[in-house]
């Protein structure tokens, strides 16, 4: 199978057609346990996909730089972020108790990830996230913010 490349925003497409477009977590999910995690070359990940996510950020995030999780009621790029790393040590369980020698000795793949949204609280939380998650297991951590040409 062709490496495919995972676009994740509730309103933006990009205009590069070659992305899989998903608009939500549960569509997110879906997609990865079709095409396995393996045959993902790229993912760009949003934070806000929804309206309770939306008004946090104009509430807090821009006003207060603050974000609570606690006032969003979907699932965000953060949630896909935790559960991706839930996932590749479900099916990689021994990685959780390897040295981060021993893991750089015996590297597993995991799909290069960065991040569009315009929230920049959200962004740095997924990029943190992903980024410890590399470094836990020895690799470079490559999780940044990027601006991927769109249409809305």
């Amino acid at each position: 199978m062709e490496k495919v490349k995972i676009y994740l925003d509730d309103l933006r497409t990009p205009v590069d057609n070659g992305w899989l477009v998903v608009r939500n977590f549960h569509e997110f999910v879906n997609l990865v346990n079709k095409v396995g995690m393996t045959n993902i070359s790229l993912i760009s990940l949003d934070h806000d996909l929804g309206d309770t996510a939306m008004q946090e950020y104009f509430n807090n995030v821009s006003k207060n730089y603050k974000l609570d999780y606690d006032n969003i009621e979907e699932k965000t790029g953060y949630d896909v972020a935790k559960w991706m790393v839930n996932e590749f040590y479900d099916k990689y369980p021994k990685r959780l108790t390897m040295s981060r020698f021993d893991k750089k000795q015996t590297p597993v793949r995991f799909p290069e990830v960065v991040v569009h949204s315009a929230n920049p609280i959200g962004s740095a939380n997924i990029m943190g996230y992903i980024n410890n998650f590399l470094m836990n297991e020895g690799q470079d951590q490559t999780c940044v913010r990027v601006k991927i040409e769109h249409t809305v």
